[in-house]
């Protein structure tokens, strides 16, 4: 199956975005896929900050790029647009780093005036980056996550089943066998 890299923007450990997307790593998984996180976060700030092209983390995450056969980018949306660490890292990235690669865009947020920072803010530098495929993003309102101690992560059923399906989309545009139980749940 394909090596996917599951991008989280988020700059907190303990955000909605960065336990959701773990929770869709999950369903990759046991659709038969690699998943590899990156959780942005961690890499050094002054390697973000500072434009540090040479920084082995930076290196380190283009080569993970490079691996990859899709990338799942998530990113909580603030002041319409994605996490500036996101941000940061992408600008530190070789300008074609998504060429040739599936991505699925993410996005969560506390209000429905942000839904379109995927397609307005996200979508069009992933494109630049020369992505072969965008599939349909998704916004997950942040009411519908309910984070718990243990790290696991509830989504409501509504936000569930439409992430199931673009998750779903994705693996098939990885050219996954999706089985039918695990597009159902």
């Amino acid at each position: 199956m394909a090596t996917v890299l599951s991008v989280s923007g988020s700059p907190s450990a303990s955000s909605r975005t960065n336990r959701l997307l773990r929770h869709l790593d999950d369903r990759l998984i046991a659709q038969g896929h690699e998943v590899i996180p990156l959780d942005v976060r961690t890499v050094p700030a002054d390697a973000l900050l500072g434009a540090d092209f040479r920084h082995p983390a930076i290196v380190e995450a283009g080569e993970l790029f490079a691996r990859a056969d899709g990338v799942v980018v998530g990113t909580p949306v603030y002041k319409a647009s994605y996490s500036g660490v996101l941000k940061a890292l992408l600008d530190l990235l070789p300008q074609y780093a998504l060429t040739g690669k599936t991505v699925l865009p993410l996005a969560t947020g506390g209000s429905t005036a942000h839904v379109l920072a995927i397609d307005y803010a996200l979508r069009p530098v992933l494109n630049s980056m020369g992505a072969a495929h965008i599939v349909q993003g998704w916004f997950t309102l942040d009411r519908d996550i309910t984070a718990h101690e243990d790290g696991s992560v509830t989504v409501a059923p509504g936000a569930a089943e439409a992430l199931a399906q673009v998750v779903d989309q994705f693996s098939l545009a990885l050219g996954a066998h999706v089985p039918v139980l695990a597009a159902a749940g």
